[in-house]
């Protein structure tokens, strides 16, 4: 688990490397244009990209990541990546969109992240496994831990909800929890939401979304999760008016 939570981490500290992942998009719609790849087609490797692009694997691979997430590649395990069963027009166009899309302001990220946690919340209690329990009653024992000890407890509020999302079972909604999860991070901090006190509310709304959960009770997980956001979503209403 302690490994997980070292590799969550570094996806979510991620934040400066935008510009760098829309060069290497580019790059991919370019490379598929200049070899004429059709669907099934597959691409170099993420080593052999990285050479020719001149950046970090790492890089690479979020790009193919979001690239996937939007339906223009297909990464196969032990196989490699592959052009999606899209033409070229449409592809083209949807990267352009992909590369045009603005940086999503704060009031949007939180209205999307309460949507999908009650749903989330929701389909892990009716879905979670007892492996799935024990990942986020861990992630509930780390965020409690530093939260008594009145230090700084996001990250692991945060990967205590993506332990929530992967329990759901769709890998779609893990996904993109995945991929809005650091600009949340970087919004929450500039804007300085989390306020003396919320640490210890916390503790105990975590902890009961966890108990719903547990007994699998998919109302009460929705409810529970609903009522941990009142503070975030009353923020985000009040300073908008």
């Amino acid at each position: 688990m302690e490994i997980q939570k070292h590799m969550k981490l570094e996806v979510l500290t991620k934040n400066d490397n935008r510009t760098v992942q829309n060069e290497i998009i580019s790059k991919i719609r370019e490379l598929i244009n200049y070899k004429n790849l059709e669907p099934g087609d597959k691409l170099p490797s993420e080593r052999m990209l990285s050479d020719k692009f001149e950046v970090s694997r790492s890089n690479v691979r979020e790009a193919i990541q979001k690239l996937e997430f939007y339906g223009l590649l297909n990464s196969i395990p032990q196989s490699g990546t592959f052009v999606a069963n899209i033409g070229v027009i449409a592809m083209n166009g949807m990267i352009e969109d992909i590369l045009r899309l603005e940086k999503q302001d704060f009031k949007s990220l939180v209205e999307t992240r309460i949507l999908l946690e009650l749903k989330t919340a929701g389909l892990a209690a009716t879905r979670r496994t007892e492996k799935d329990l024990e990942e986020i009653k861990d992630a509930l024992d780390a965020y409690n831990e530093k939260a008594l000890k009145g230090e700084d407890a996001l990250q692991e509020d945060l990967l205590f909800h993506l332990a929530i999302a992967k329990a759901s079972h769709n890998s779609t909604i893990n996904t993109f929890m995945l991929i809005i999860t650091p600009e949340i991070i970087i919004n929450i901090e500039k804007h300085h939401v989390c306020a003396d006190g919320l640490a210890f509310n916390g503790i105990e709304e975590h902890t009961a979304i966890y108990e719903a959960i547990k007994i699998q009770d998919p109302t009460l997980a929705k409810e529970k999760m609903k009522i941990h956001f009142k503070t975030l979503y009353q923020y985000i209403y009040n300073t908008e008016h």
